[in-house]
């Protein structure tokens, strides 16, 4: 219990809280400022789940029609054409089911898209490779000016804010929207999905990657490199230009069956040789980093957290099991080493360098400028709106 004990300790300094609590039901705590129990202990994303998202949802089940109807619209759009849809595959366990999906079980054409920010892990680029080359299926590849990926990422270690992720993230969304756009393809299909991330990230641990004031900010302050061709995106792409003026449709279609990851990773490994990863997110050096050091040993937030209470909410694991595992962390203290090293080399600074920026006095998005109060109305607009979105989203 060593290290969950001494996280908790780091998380309550840093909060001062007065007391720490774990759910009851799943595993989220007050590492979330913002989280609240009721008077069972069972914490409101339990609740949220349970009252208003399983009743709609169903575990993927009795969706058949629905399915059917929307895979039947991307074969309309798609005909007489050499591909019906857009894929983007990471290399990660969620987008490799959903190629498989898209290809084996509803029969659909995707040009299959791999945006490299040069932080591949070697093991990612080889599931990639397995995949497409036994699916036999077209794969381009969008490789991100290094330099200015470099320098991005670079700036948001310097500004103290624990959403390092933004830039990797952003780049991924950008281009295949791009993409889409320019080549009139319709519908991009997304490995995300309600099974195995229904409890996200808190909005305490991060911010939005398309608040485009708050990203031109940092760079601005940080930034040393001009960024002549970085792929960009902003709120109103996402929201508006895309889906009603290019009419293209994000869809997550593994929402519509029951997804069980222990299924459909002994599918990957028996049919395509594909080897998993020990964490989510780990195919790429820079998300192993953030997630897997950064943001446990600087910030008290570990995101297996909302990963395991996903799959303890849908019955894939038991909380016993979770909080067992939550008892050691995400990596070794040797690994952990090792990566901090490389991270650095491939930032292009010294150790010390990256270590003082672990040191420094540790930032959220209020410190730089934003339009989070924007946002804020848009998710309100959006849950307004009905858990029915919230299936498709």
């Amino acid at each position: 219990m060593l290290y969950y004990k001494t996280q908790l300790m780091e998380s309550n300094n840093l909060r001062n809280m007065k007391t720490f609590q774990v759910c009851t039901n799943c595993v989220m705590d007050t590492s979330d400022p913002n989280i609240k129990f009721d008077e069972k202990g069972v914490c409101e994303r339990c609740h949220q789940y349970y009252n208003d998202l399983l009743p709609k949802w169903n575990k993927g089940e009795g969706h058949e029609a629905e399915l059917k109807t929307i895979v039947s619209k991307i074969k309309k759009a798609g005909k007489g054409k050499p591909y019906d849809c857009l894929l983007g595959l990471s290399g990660g366990f969620d987008s490799s089911y959903m190629l498989h999906f898209a290809i084996k079980e509803l029969g659909l054409k995707p040009l299959v898209f791999h945006v490299d920010a040069g932080w591949n892990m070697p093991v990612g680029i080889h599931n990639i490779e397995k995949m497409v080359q036994k699916l036999d299926v077209d794969l381009k590849i969008e490789k991100i000016n290094w330099e200015e990926e470099r320098d991005f990422q670079l700036a948001f270690f310097k500004s103290g804010v624990p959403h390092l992720d933004i830039p990797q993230d952003l780049a991924f969304v950008a281009v295949l929207d791009k993409y889409a756009a320019q080549n009139d393809i319709k519908y991009i299909l997304n490995g995300g999905n309600i099974s195995t991330e229904v409890i996200v990230n808190p909005s305490s641990w991060g911010y939005w990657g398309t608040d485009s004031q708050h990203n031109k900010d940092i760079m601005k302050r940080f930034g040393t490199v001009e960024m002549k061709t970085y792929p960009f995106t902003n709120i109103f792409k996402r929201k508006i230009y895309m889906p009603y003026i290019k009419r293209v449709k994000v869809l997550k279609l593994l929402n519509y069956i029951p997804y069980v990851k222990k299924e459909a990773e002994n599918l990957l490994k028996h049919e395509y040789g594909w080897e998993p990863y020990p964490q989510k997110h780990f195919e790429s050096i820079m998300t192993k980093f953030i997630e897997g050091y950064w943001l446990p040993k600087r910030f008290g937030f570990d995101v297996r957290k909302p990963q395991f209470s996903s799959l303890i909410l849908t019955g894939q694991m038991s909380r016993e099991e979770a909080l067992e595992k939550l008892q050691k962390p995400s990596i070794s203290e040797e690994e952990g080493e090792v990566l901090f090293c490389e991270v650095a080399r491939m930032l292009g600074i010294t150790k010390e360098e990256l270590q003082f920026y672990f040191d420094m006095p540790k930032k959220t998005y209020k410190d730089y400028k934003n339009t989070e109060s924007l946002f804020s109305i848009g998710t309100r607009g959006l849950k307004f709106i009905g858990i029915d979105k919230l299936i498709r989203k």
